[in-house]
Protein backbone atom coordinates (compact mmCIF):
# COMPACT_ATOMS: atom_id res chain seq x y z
CA UNK A 1 0.00 0.00 0.00
CA UNK A 2 1.43 3.32 -1.11
CA UNK A 3 1.37 6.59 0.70
CA UNK A 4 0.99 8.78 -1.83
CA UNK A 5 -2.84 9.82 -1.35
CA UNK A 6 -4.15 9.16 2.22
CA UNK A 7 -6.77 6.16 2.71
CA UNK A 8 -9.64 8.72 3.58
CA UNK A 9 -9.49 12.43 2.03
CA UNK A 10 -11.54 14.37 4.68
CA UNK A 11 -12.24 18.49 3.67
CA UNK A 12 -12.39 21.14 6.63
CA UNK A 13 -15.62 22.51 7.51
CA UNK A 14 -14.77 25.48 5.39
CA UNK A 15 -14.01 23.72 2.69
CA UNK A 16 -17.92 22.72 2.52
CA UNK A 17 -20.01 24.01 -0.36
CA UNK A 18 -22.09 27.33 0.10
CA UNK A 19 -24.33 26.60 -2.47
CA UNK A 20 -25.27 24.25 -4.64
CA UNK A 21 -24.96 23.72 -7.92
CA UNK A 22 -27.77 23.51 -10.82
CA UNK A 23 -26.38 21.12 -13.82
CA UNK A 24 -29.76 22.46 -16.03
CA UNK A 25 -27.61 26.09 -16.30
CA UNK A 26 -24.56 24.47 -18.79
CA UNK A 27 -26.79 22.12 -20.44
CA UNK A 28 -27.87 23.30 -24.01
CA UNK A 29 -30.70 21.05 -24.18
CA UNK A 30 -32.76 21.82 -20.77
CA UNK A 31 -35.22 18.81 -19.50
CA UNK A 32 -38.29 18.95 -21.17
CA UNK A 33 -41.02 20.76 -19.45
CA UNK A 34 -43.17 18.83 -16.70
CA UNK A 35 -46.57 18.64 -18.00
CA UNK A 36 -50.25 18.85 -15.94
CA UNK A 37 -51.85 15.72 -16.48
CA UNK A 38 -55.51 17.63 -17.86
CA UNK A 39 -54.47 20.13 -19.47
CA UNK A 40 -50.88 18.70 -21.04
CA UNK A 41 -49.50 22.23 -20.98
CA UNK A 42 -46.53 22.88 -18.63
CA UNK A 43 -47.14 22.91 -14.99
CA UNK A 44 -46.94 26.76 -13.94
CA UNK A 45 -45.32 27.75 -10.20
CA UNK A 46 -48.80 28.30 -9.16
CA UNK A 47 -49.65 24.76 -10.10
CA UNK A 48 -46.51 22.71 -8.60
CA UNK A 49 -47.19 25.06 -5.39
CA UNK A 50 -50.27 22.87 -4.77
CA UNK A 51 -48.37 20.08 -4.30
CA UNK A 52 -44.65 21.52 -3.24
CA UNK A 53 -43.37 23.73 -0.88
CA UNK A 54 -43.36 27.16 -2.94
CA UNK A 55 -39.16 27.60 -2.86
CA UNK A 56 -38.61 24.02 -3.53
CA UNK A 57 -41.12 24.81 -7.02
CA UNK A 58 -39.38 27.91 -7.47
CA UNK A 59 -36.04 24.77 -7.51
CA UNK A 60 -37.65 22.74 -9.91
CA UNK A 61 -38.29 25.01 -12.57
CA UNK A 62 -35.22 27.39 -12.59
CA UNK A 63 -33.00 26.36 -16.01
CA UNK A 64 -31.08 29.29 -15.12
CA UNK A 65 -29.14 29.89 -12.17
CA UNK A 66 -26.28 28.40 -12.17
CA UNK A 67 -25.90 28.65 -8.14
CA UNK A 68 -28.38 28.53 -5.94
CA UNK A 69 -27.38 29.57 -2.07
CA UNK A 70 -27.31 27.12 1.31
CA UNK A 71 -29.57 28.22 4.04
CA UNK A 72 -27.75 28.89 6.98
CA UNK A 73 -29.62 26.42 9.38
CA UNK A 74 -28.87 23.83 6.13
CA UNK A 75 -24.86 24.99 6.26
CA UNK A 76 -25.16 24.19 9.61
CA UNK A 77 -27.10 21.04 9.93
CA UNK A 78 -25.22 19.33 7.20
CA UNK A 79 -21.47 20.37 9.39
CA UNK A 80 -23.41 17.50 11.58
CA UNK A 81 -22.37 14.62 9.17
CA UNK A 82 -20.24 16.76 6.13
CA UNK A 83 -17.83 17.21 4.66
CA UNK A 84 -18.22 13.25 4.05
CA UNK A 85 -15.03 11.44 2.83
CA UNK A 86 -13.50 10.42 -0.45
CA UNK A 87 -12.23 6.88 0.17
CA UNK A 88 -9.14 5.66 -1.45
CA UNK A 89 -10.15 1.85 -2.11
CA UNK A 90 -6.49 0.81 -1.44
CA UNK A 91 -7.63 -2.66 -0.28
CA UNK A 92 -9.94 -3.65 -3.16
CA UNK A 93 -7.26 -2.63 -5.66
CA UNK A 94 -4.76 -5.28 -3.76
CA UNK A 95 -7.73 -7.63 -3.75
CA UNK A 96 -8.16 -7.20 -8.06
CA UNK A 97 -4.73 -6.83 -8.76
CA UNK A 98 -5.61 -4.19 -10.84
CA UNK A 99 -3.07 -0.88 -11.64
CA UNK A 100 -6.57 1.04 -11.98
CA UNK A 101 -7.10 3.74 -8.62
CA UNK A 102 -10.29 3.07 -7.22
CA UNK A 103 -11.76 5.78 -4.98
CA UNK A 104 -14.94 5.97 -3.70
CA UNK A 105 -17.24 9.29 -2.37
CA UNK A 106 -18.75 7.55 1.00
CA UNK A 107 -22.41 8.78 2.12
CA UNK A 108 -23.19 6.58 5.20
CA UNK A 109 -21.95 8.69 7.61
CA UNK A 110 -25.49 10.09 9.13
CA UNK A 111 -28.11 7.93 11.23
CA UNK A 112 -30.32 7.68 7.85
CA UNK A 113 -26.93 5.85 6.51
CA UNK A 114 -27.00 7.51 3.06
CA UNK A 115 -27.04 10.38 1.02
CA UNK A 116 -30.79 11.32 1.39
CA UNK A 117 -30.29 13.46 4.03
CA UNK A 118 -28.76 16.31 1.94
CA UNK A 119 -32.36 17.05 0.23
CA UNK A 120 -33.96 16.10 3.14
CA UNK A 121 -32.79 18.33 5.22
CA UNK A 122 -33.18 21.33 2.39
CA UNK A 123 -36.62 20.45 1.56
CA UNK A 124 -37.79 19.91 5.63
CA UNK A 125 -36.10 23.69 6.21
CA UNK A 126 -38.15 24.99 3.35
CA UNK A 127 -41.52 23.38 4.74
CA UNK A 128 -41.05 24.89 8.23
CA UNK A 129 -40.16 28.51 6.80
CA UNK A 130 -43.50 28.29 4.68
CA UNK A 131 -45.15 27.75 8.05
CA UNK A 132 -46.60 24.46 7.16
CA UNK A 133 -48.30 21.81 9.89
CA UNK A 134 -46.36 18.42 8.46
CA UNK A 135 -44.96 16.64 4.87
CA UNK A 136 -46.07 13.31 2.81
CA UNK A 137 -43.31 11.35 1.30
CA UNK A 138 -42.79 7.55 0.17
CA UNK A 139 -40.17 5.34 0.34
CA UNK A 140 -38.38 2.48 -1.29
CA UNK A 141 -35.68 0.58 0.48
CA UNK A 142 -36.57 2.90 3.49
CA UNK A 143 -33.25 5.14 3.36
CA UNK A 144 -35.66 8.75 2.09
CA UNK A 145 -38.15 7.73 4.30
CA UNK A 146 -35.29 7.22 7.06
CA UNK A 147 -34.08 10.45 6.25
CA UNK A 148 -36.94 12.56 5.62
CA UNK A 149 -38.01 11.51 9.14
CA UNK A 150 -34.60 12.87 10.51
CA UNK A 151 -35.63 16.49 9.04
CA UNK A 152 -38.60 16.79 9.66
CA UNK A 153 -38.08 15.72 13.67
CA UNK A 154 -35.08 18.42 13.51
CA UNK A 155 -37.26 21.23 12.28
CA UNK A 156 -40.80 19.76 14.08
CA UNK A 157 -42.54 18.88 11.73
CA UNK A 158 -45.34 16.29 11.40
CA UNK A 159 -43.95 13.25 8.89
CA UNK A 160 -45.96 10.46 7.37
CA UNK A 161 -44.54 8.14 5.17
CA UNK A 162 -45.56 5.42 2.65
CA UNK A 163 -43.55 2.79 2.78
CA UNK A 164 -43.19 0.38 -0.40
CA UNK A 165 -45.12 -2.64 0.98
CA UNK A 166 -42.38 -5.75 0.26
CA UNK A 167 -39.78 -3.23 2.04
CA UNK A 168 -42.37 -2.62 4.96
CA UNK A 169 -42.44 -6.11 5.73
CA UNK A 170 -38.79 -7.23 4.77
CA UNK A 171 -37.25 -4.10 6.81
CA UNK A 172 -38.85 -3.59 10.06
CA UNK A 173 -35.90 -2.47 12.05
CA UNK A 174 -36.04 0.83 9.07
CA UNK A 175 -39.73 0.82 9.70
CA UNK A 176 -38.09 1.72 13.71
CA UNK A 177 -35.55 4.29 12.77
CA UNK A 178 -38.51 6.05 11.34
CA UNK A 179 -40.85 5.97 14.12
CA UNK A 180 -37.86 7.48 16.77
CA UNK A 181 -37.92 10.11 14.73
CA UNK A 182 -41.63 10.82 15.08
CA UNK A 183 -42.84 9.35 11.54
CA UNK A 184 -45.86 7.88 10.91
CA UNK A 185 -45.44 4.44 8.25
CA UNK A 186 -47.96 2.72 6.20
CA UNK A 187 -47.32 -0.05 4.03
CA UNK A 188 -48.15 0.63 0.43
CA UNK A 189 -50.46 0.68 -1.52
CA UNK A 190 -52.83 0.78 1.37
CA UNK A 191 -56.43 1.01 1.92
CA UNK A 192 -56.13 4.51 3.63
CA UNK A 193 -56.44 6.67 0.29
CA UNK A 194 -58.43 6.37 -2.58
CA UNK A 195 -55.87 5.39 -5.14
CA UNK A 196 -54.58 3.07 -2.53
CA UNK A 197 -57.55 1.64 -2.77
CA UNK A 198 -57.98 1.39 -6.24
CA UNK A 199 -54.61 -0.42 -6.90
CA UNK A 200 -54.86 -3.24 -4.76
CA UNK A 201 -58.45 -3.71 -6.47
CA UNK A 202 -56.78 -3.45 -9.93
CA UNK A 203 -53.79 -5.64 -8.74
CA UNK A 204 -54.54 -8.03 -5.64
CA UNK A 205 -51.79 -9.07 -3.51
CA UNK A 206 -49.62 -6.19 -4.95
CA UNK A 207 -46.44 -5.99 -3.15
CA UNK A 208 -46.30 -2.26 -4.47
CA UNK A 209 -44.06 0.18 -6.14
CA UNK A 210 -42.85 3.46 -5.52
CA UNK A 211 -45.29 4.80 -8.55
CA UNK A 212 -47.87 3.51 -6.02
CA UNK A 213 -46.04 4.92 -3.16
CA UNK A 214 -46.09 8.33 -4.54
CA UNK A 215 -49.87 8.56 -5.63
CA UNK A 216 -50.74 8.04 -2.06
CA UNK A 217 -48.30 10.34 -0.38
CA UNK A 218 -49.38 12.90 -3.12
CA UNK A 219 -53.33 12.39 -2.32
CA UNK A 220 -52.94 12.85 1.07
CA UNK A 221 -50.70 16.01 0.95
CA UNK A 222 -53.12 17.70 -1.59
CA UNK A 223 -56.23 16.98 0.88
CA UNK A 224 -54.60 17.71 4.23
CA UNK A 225 -54.17 21.58 4.86
CA UNK A 226 -50.98 22.68 6.37
CA UNK A 227 -49.16 19.14 4.13
CA UNK A 228 -46.91 19.17 1.08
CA UNK A 229 -45.75 16.66 -0.45
CA UNK A 230 -41.42 15.65 -0.78
CA UNK A 231 -39.94 13.71 -2.51
CA UNK A 232 -36.42 11.77 -2.68
CA UNK A 233 -35.30 11.44 -5.98
CA UNK A 234 -35.55 12.32 -9.66
CA UNK A 235 -36.87 15.87 -9.48
CA UNK A 236 -34.56 18.53 -10.30
CA UNK A 237 -34.44 20.33 -6.86
CA UNK A 238 -33.82 16.83 -5.44
CA UNK A 239 -30.60 16.75 -7.57
CA UNK A 240 -29.94 20.49 -7.13
CA UNK A 241 -29.70 19.77 -3.12
CA UNK A 242 -27.31 16.34 -3.85
CA UNK A 243 -25.00 18.45 -5.82
CA UNK A 244 -23.07 18.83 -2.26
CA UNK A 245 -21.80 15.31 -3.35
CA UNK A 246 -19.81 16.00 -5.97
CA UNK A 247 -18.94 19.56 -5.36
CA UNK A 248 -16.79 18.21 -2.35
CA UNK A 249 -15.87 15.03 -4.56
CA UNK A 250 -14.00 17.65 -7.33
CA UNK A 251 -12.60 19.67 -4.61
CA UNK A 252 -11.08 16.64 -2.52
CA UNK A 253 -9.49 15.26 -6.28
CA UNK A 254 -8.59 18.89 -7.11
CA UNK A 255 -6.83 19.36 -3.73
CA UNK A 256 -4.49 16.11 -4.72
CA UNK A 257 -4.43 16.31 -8.55
CA UNK A 258 -6.56 13.30 -8.86
CA UNK A 259 -8.72 13.36 -12.23
CA UNK A 260 -11.33 10.76 -13.18
CA UNK A 261 -11.64 8.82 -15.58
CA UNK A 262 -14.46 6.59 -15.27
CA UNK A 263 -17.29 8.01 -12.86
CA UNK A 264 -19.67 5.02 -11.87
CA UNK A 265 -23.26 5.70 -10.33
CA UNK A 266 -25.86 3.47 -9.18
CA UNK A 267 -29.20 4.97 -10.68
CA UNK A 268 -33.05 4.36 -9.73
CA UNK A 269 -34.79 7.86 -9.58
CA UNK A 270 -31.42 9.74 -10.12
CA UNK A 271 -30.60 11.69 -7.07
CA UNK A 272 -27.23 10.32 -6.52
CA UNK A 273 -26.08 9.63 -9.51
CA UNK A 274 -27.18 13.16 -10.66
CA UNK A 275 -25.63 14.78 -7.51
CA UNK A 276 -22.11 12.83 -8.01
CA UNK A 277 -21.19 13.84 -11.17
CA UNK A 278 -22.87 17.19 -11.38
CA UNK A 279 -19.24 19.49 -11.35
CA UNK A 280 -17.82 16.91 -13.75
CA UNK A 281 -20.91 16.81 -16.04
CA UNK A 282 -20.81 20.71 -16.15
CA UNK A 283 -17.10 20.45 -17.11
CA UNK A 284 -17.83 18.46 -20.02
CA UNK A 285 -20.81 20.19 -21.31
CA UNK A 286 -18.73 23.33 -20.95
CA UNK A 287 -16.16 21.37 -23.15
CA UNK A 288 -13.35 21.49 -20.29
CA UNK A 289 -13.01 18.20 -18.99
CA UNK A 290 -13.66 14.99 -20.67
CA UNK A 291 -15.32 12.22 -18.47
CA UNK A 292 -16.86 8.66 -18.82
CA UNK A 293 -19.74 8.13 -17.08
CA UNK A 294 -21.64 5.19 -16.61
CA UNK A 295 -25.48 4.99 -14.60
CA UNK A 296 -25.63 1.69 -13.35
CA UNK A 297 -29.56 -0.03 -12.78
CA UNK A 298 -30.62 -2.99 -11.60
CA UNK A 299 -32.11 -5.86 -14.28
CA UNK A 300 -35.17 -6.10 -13.38
CA UNK A 301 -36.31 -2.60 -13.28
CA UNK A 302 -34.47 -1.04 -16.29
CA UNK A 303 -35.47 2.16 -17.03
CA UNK A 304 -32.31 3.37 -19.02
CA UNK A 305 -31.40 0.38 -20.82
CA UNK A 306 -34.62 -0.85 -21.98
CA UNK A 307 -37.17 2.05 -21.17
CA UNK A 308 -38.86 4.19 -23.57
CA UNK A 309 -37.71 8.16 -23.42
CA UNK A 310 -41.38 9.10 -23.78
CA UNK A 311 -43.46 11.79 -21.55
CA UNK A 312 -44.93 9.53 -18.63
CA UNK A 313 -46.85 9.83 -15.45
CA UNK A 314 -44.58 9.96 -12.46
CA UNK A 315 -46.98 8.09 -10.25
CA UNK A 316 -49.11 4.60 -10.90
CA UNK A 317 -52.25 6.95 -9.91
CA UNK A 318 -51.77 9.32 -12.64
CA UNK A 319 -52.03 12.19 -10.17
CA UNK A 320 -48.46 13.54 -10.26
CA UNK A 321 -46.99 16.16 -13.15
CA UNK A 322 -46.37 14.36 -16.45
CA UNK A 323 -42.85 14.00 -17.03
CA UNK A 324 -40.29 13.60 -19.89
CA UNK A 325 -38.14 10.98 -18.77
CA UNK A 326 -36.43 6.92 -19.46
CA UNK A 327 -39.48 5.44 -18.39
CA UNK A 328 -40.78 1.49 -17.88
CA UNK A 329 -44.30 2.97 -17.93
CA UNK A 330 -46.27 3.99 -14.59
CA UNK A 331 -48.31 0.97 -14.25
CA UNK A 332 -44.57 -1.14 -14.26
CA UNK A 333 -44.12 -2.94 -10.58
CA UNK A 334 -40.80 -4.45 -9.92
CA UNK A 335 -40.86 -8.14 -9.12
CA UNK A 336 -40.88 -8.72 -5.12
CA UNK A 337 -37.54 -10.72 -4.97
CA UNK A 338 -35.93 -7.74 -6.63
CA UNK A 339 -34.45 -6.80 -2.98
CA UNK A 340 -32.72 -3.34 -3.12
CA UNK A 341 -33.92 0.39 -3.46
CA UNK A 342 -33.57 1.61 -7.14
CA UNK A 343 -37.56 0.55 -7.95
CA UNK A 344 -38.78 3.57 -9.67
CA UNK A 345 -40.44 3.30 -13.05
CA UNK A 346 -38.87 6.35 -14.60
CA UNK A 347 -35.24 8.33 -14.25
CA UNK A 348 -34.42 12.05 -13.50
CA UNK A 349 -35.32 14.23 -16.54
CA UNK A 350 -32.20 15.90 -16.55
CA UNK A 351 -30.19 12.55 -16.51
CA UNK A 352 -32.60 11.16 -19.29
CA UNK A 353 -31.95 13.84 -21.45
CA UNK A 354 -27.87 13.85 -20.48
CA UNK A 355 -28.45 10.10 -21.57
CA UNK A 356 -30.54 10.59 -24.75
CA UNK A 357 -27.40 13.51 -26.05
CA UNK A 358 -24.91 10.96 -25.59
CA UNK A 359 -23.17 12.37 -22.33
CA UNK A 360 -23.43 9.08 -20.39
CA UNK A 361 -24.00 5.79 -20.94
CA UNK A 362 -26.02 3.20 -18.83
CA UNK A 363 -25.50 -0.33 -18.05
CA UNK A 364 -27.48 -2.96 -16.00
CA UNK A 365 -26.98 -5.75 -13.46
CA UNK A 366 -28.63 -8.75 -12.29
CA UNK A 367 -28.97 -9.01 -8.59
CA UNK A 368 -27.08 -11.80 -7.53
CA UNK A 369 -23.74 -10.42 -9.08
CA UNK A 370 -24.02 -7.38 -7.25
CA UNK A 371 -24.77 -8.99 -4.36
CA UNK A 372 -21.42 -10.67 -4.63
CA UNK A 373 -19.36 -7.97 -5.69
CA UNK A 374 -20.80 -6.32 -2.30
CA UNK A 375 -20.08 -9.39 0.03
CA UNK A 376 -16.62 -9.11 -1.69
CA UNK A 377 -16.24 -5.59 -1.25
CA UNK A 378 -17.36 -5.64 2.78
CA UNK A 379 -14.61 -8.03 3.20
CA UNK A 380 -11.71 -5.90 2.17
CA UNK A 381 -13.18 -2.36 3.01
CA UNK A 382 -14.71 -2.95 5.71
CA UNK A 383 -18.28 -1.19 5.04
CA UNK A 384 -20.99 -3.05 4.18
CA UNK A 385 -22.77 -1.74 1.61
CA UNK A 386 -26.34 -0.82 0.64
CA UNK A 387 -27.73 -2.72 -2.10
CA UNK A 388 -28.24 0.40 -4.46
CA UNK A 389 -25.02 1.17 -4.09
CA UNK A 390 -23.69 -2.31 -4.93
CA UNK A 391 -24.54 -2.03 -8.41
CA UNK A 392 -21.97 1.07 -8.86
CA UNK A 393 -19.41 -1.22 -6.98
CA UNK A 394 -20.21 -4.54 -9.25
CA UNK A 395 -19.37 -2.07 -12.16
CA UNK A 396 -16.47 -0.49 -10.71
CA UNK A 397 -14.63 -3.79 -10.65
CA UNK A 398 -15.64 -4.98 -13.64
CA UNK A 399 -14.19 -1.79 -14.40
CA UNK A 400 -10.52 -2.39 -12.55
CA UNK A 401 -10.38 -5.87 -13.90
CA UNK A 402 -10.55 -4.75 -17.84
CA UNK A 403 -7.27 -2.43 -16.79
CA UNK A 404 -5.99 -5.80 -15.05
CA UNK A 405 -6.40 -7.21 -18.29
CA UNK A 406 -4.80 -4.73 -20.76
CA UNK A 407 -2.90 -2.84 -18.49
CA UNK A 408 -3.85 0.43 -18.24
CA UNK A 409 -3.51 2.45 -14.86
CA UNK A 410 -6.92 4.23 -15.14
CA UNK A 411 -8.37 6.55 -12.07
CA UNK A 412 -12.06 5.14 -10.89
CA UNK A 413 -14.69 6.65 -9.23
CA UNK A 414 -18.11 5.58 -7.79
CA UNK A 415 -20.68 6.89 -5.23
CA UNK A 416 -21.23 4.73 -1.84
CA UNK A 417 -24.13 5.73 -1.17
CA UNK A 418 -25.22 4.02 1.92
CA UNK A 419 -24.63 1.37 4.90
CA UNK A 420 -26.48 -2.14 4.23
CA UNK A 421 -27.28 -2.37 7.63
CA UNK A 422 -30.81 -2.42 7.63
CA UNK A 423 -30.90 -4.70 4.07
CA UNK A 424 -29.77 -7.93 6.55
CA UNK A 425 -33.06 -9.82 5.18
CA UNK A 426 -31.56 -9.43 1.81
CA UNK A 427 -27.87 -10.41 2.35
CA UNK A 428 -29.59 -13.47 4.81
CA UNK A 429 -31.12 -14.56 1.19
CA UNK A 430 -27.74 -14.31 -0.64
CA UNK A 431 -25.78 -15.98 1.56
CA UNK A 432 -28.50 -18.34 2.43
CA UNK A 433 -28.09 -19.38 -1.74
CA UNK A 434 -32.34 -18.61 -1.62
CA UNK A 435 -31.81 -15.24 -4.22
CA UNK A 436 -32.85 -15.58 -7.73
CA UNK A 437 -32.20 -12.88 -10.73
CA UNK A 438 -35.41 -11.90 -12.39
CA UNK A 439 -35.45 -9.76 -15.49
CA UNK A 440 -38.50 -8.89 -17.18
CA UNK A 441 -39.24 -10.02 -20.48
CA UNK A 442 -40.20 -8.43 -23.69
CA UNK A 443 -43.61 -9.01 -23.46
CA UNK A 444 -43.84 -7.61 -19.76
CA UNK A 445 -42.29 -4.35 -20.64
CA UNK A 446 -44.92 -3.99 -23.72
CA UNK A 447 -47.69 -4.52 -21.29
CA UNK A 448 -46.82 -1.67 -19.14
CA UNK A 449 -45.19 0.83 -22.69
CA UNK A 450 -48.81 0.15 -23.94
CA UNK A 451 -49.96 2.53 -20.85
CA UNK A 452 -48.08 5.53 -21.82
CA UNK A 453 -49.70 8.60 -22.47
CA UNK A 454 -50.18 9.44 -26.51
CA UNK A 455 -48.45 12.65 -26.64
Amino acid sequence: MTNEIPYKIYLSEDELPKAYYNLRADMKNKPAPLLNPGTLQPMTLQELSTVFCEELAKQELDNDTKFIAIPDEVYDFYKMYRPSPLVRAYYLEKMLGTPAKIYYKFEGNNTSGSHKLNSAIAQAYYAKKQGLKGVTTETGAGQWGTALSMACSYFNLDCKVFMVKCSYEQKPFRREVMRVFGASITPSPSMETNIGRKINAEFPGTTGSLGCAISEAVEVAVSTEGYRYELGSVLNQVLLHQSVIGLETKTAMDKYGIKPDIIIGCAGGGSNLGGLIAPFMGEKLRGEADYRIIAVEPASCPSFTRGKFAYDFADTGKVCPMAKMYTLGSNFIPSANHAGGLRYHGMSTILSQLYHDGYMEATSAVQTDVFKAAIDFARVEGILPAPESSHAIKVAIDEALKCKETGEEKTILFGLTGTGNFDLYAYQSYNDGTMTDYIPTDEDLQRSFDTLPKI
